[in-house]
């Protein structure tokens, strides 16, 4: 009896694998490569923000406060000084400006991010769903 419904759930299985058409998946998320910095970066904030709170509630010496701050802080300049290098070796984005509306003034989301394509009312920088930058057509 259990070999009967192990072969059964085996032929369901292998049946609804064989008539999964491609279009029928979800899109594949695209990889950024600000994700682990971002993610690192993150981290590093986080221990900061720990190493102060145990420091201000008396459980480390002021020397090991110092130590453990200047290292934490080393390394996070290696993050952000490597997000830079692999900022500029990305394609300079393009901001695209939408058409004003039939009022006459820009429409909410006037700003497109080139990357998630997040509208935003007015010029940003960065852009504030994915952070990455954002310049504007020259």
């Amino acid at each position: 009896m259990v070999i009967a419904i192990a072969s059964l759930l085996s032929f369901v299985v292998i049946g609804f694998l064989l008539f999964i058409r491609p279009k029928d998946l979800p899109p594949v998320e695209p990889l950024s490569p600000f994700r682990h910095l971002d993610e690192r970066k993150a981290s590093i904030y986080e221990n900061l923000r720990d190493l102060q709170f145990e420091y201000r509630l008396g459980k480390m010496s002021d020397e090991d406060y110092q130590r453990s701050k200047t290292d934490l802080q080393k390394e996070l300049a290696k993050v952000l000084e490597e997000v830079e290098r692999v900022a500029r070796q990305q394609p300079e984005p393009v901001l695209v400006k939408a058409k004003p509306g039939p009022a006459g003034s820009l429409a909410a989301g006037a700003f497109v991010c080139p990357h998630c394509k997040a509208k935003f009312p007015q010029s940003l920088k960065f852009c504030g769903e994915c952070g990455k930058p954002m310049k504007a057509r020259a």
